[in-house]
């Protein structure tokens, strides 16, 4: 079993930054695949980012592309995002999840794992 736990959400205004984390506890994350995702309110939930399993490759939705940037530390079991340029339709709750399979993917399927979310509000 994989836990997965996000932080460092909060409020930014348009055109802000913000770092969100996501700490694992239980079994190695080592040789997952991590992701983002993100729901906003009466939305489903959407892929945001990806990361594989050694930090080499990674993808971003068209949305973000240019803006975020995802990283992993598998010494430390975490998983970043670096969210820049943030706009209003930014503003959702960010989650983490950990898929087995060594390469990222996009498809919410893909994932096993899956933490609480962190909320993102970003203000015009």
């Amino acid at each position: 079993q994989v836990q997965l736990v996000e932080s460092g959400g909060g409020l930014v205004q348009a055109g802000g930054s913000l770092r969100v984390s996501c700490a694992a506890s239980g079994r190695t994350i080592r040789s997952y695949a991590m992701g983002w995702f993100r729901q906003a309110p009466g939305k489903e939930r959407e892929f945001v980012a990806a990361v594989n399993w050694s930090g080499s490759s990674t993808y971003y939705a068209d949305s973000v592309k240019g803006r975020f940037t995802i990283s992993r530390d598998n010494a430390k079991k975490t998983v970043h995002l670096q969210m820049n340029s943030l706009k209003p339709e930014d503003t959702a709750v960010y989650y983490c999840a950990a898929s087995p399979s060594s390469d990222y993917h996009t498809a919410l399927g893909s994932y096993d794992y899956w933490g609480q979310g962190t909320q993102v509000t970003v203000s015009s």
